[in-house]
């Protein structure tokens, strides 16, 4: 590795391979794609262990530096109680190829769904689930419905660290090679619906083809700016790009081979 130019310690390693941290850090992307060299592994080998992008519908674990602060612990304990205590280190099988999300905004700027269809692609045999992970900060858990070409399965609620984790069983096992498509909608309850800070946004931990947003209002009419945010890797600054309405009363934006970073859509 140091001969690559690409200095990383045995103690990172080390930390790296027990899971206590993940590499995500642009530097440390790049020594994970010189250590797949070194091992021989094809592109992208390891980064696909990499944990997969966590919908963010209430923002209160993202920092002023647009750092994201997540109980990876509590989030073990959720997996191990839907039987899929590896699932952080066996989600590779299932390479995500497109992810859209419709976030609905109700009056007052509240949050009141997220519709997201997601795309896979398997890289080994009779892949038949995808785990969800929903992390709903200090609002109520959302109500997971409205599926198409797989069911809900197992459901774990963490009230205390705002997570839920639920499995989602496909109509049929895919084949290496081969792909699926699910839709599935999470409600909140109310109204009052949930206050998401007039922002929606996902944290990528590891490279996406293409990652659609789409925001709704009910109110359209009442905002006076809206634009797209991304930072990437250990980026200091964000990107900002303004954004308008649609005849529809919503914004939408588009990432195209994308992560890791952050990547979203704030109103005022």
């Amino acid at each position: 590795m140091q001969a690559s130019g690409v200095p990383i310690s045995v103690t990172a390693l080390s930390y790296w391979q027990s899971g206590k941290r993940q590499p995500e850090r642009q530097s440390s992307i790049s020594a994970v794609r010189v250590l797949e060299d070194v091992l021989g592994l094809q592109r992208g080998e390891l980064l696909s262990l990499l944990p997969p992008p966590r919908p963010r519908g209430l923002p209160s674990r993202r920092q002023a530096d647009g750092v994201v602060k997540f109980p990876m612990e509590a989030l073990r304990i959720l997996l191990e109680r839907v039987g899929a205590p590896h699932a952080l280190e066996q989600q590779h099988r299932l390479n995500l190829l497109n992810l859209h999300d419709r976030c609905e905004i109700a009056a007052g700027g509240r949050q009141r769904s997220l519709t997201t269809r997601s795309v896979f692609q398997a890289t080994a045999d009779r892949q038949d689930r995808w785990i969800l992970v929903y992390d709903h900060g200090g609002a109520p858990a959302p109500t997971l419905h409205q599926l198409r070409n797989c069911r809900s399965g197992r459901v774990e609620i963490d009230p205390e660290h705002g997570l839920t984790v639920a499995e989602l069983l496909f109509d049929r096992p895919i084949h290496r090679g081969e792909t699926c498509l699910i839709e599935y909608t999470l409600t909140n309850s109310g109204p009052p619906y949930p206050d998401c800070e007039n922002t929606y946004y996902r944290e990528f931990r590891r490279p996406i083809r293409e990652y659609l947003l789409e925001i709704r209002f009910d109110e359209a009419e009442a905002l006076r700016k809206c634009w797209q945010y991304a930072r990437r890797g250990s980026a200091e600054t964000e990107e900002r790009r303004e954004l308008h309405l649609d005849t529809a009363g919503g914004v939408h934006a588009v990432a195209l081979d994308y992560g890791p970073g952050v990547f979203g859509i704030s109103w005022e």
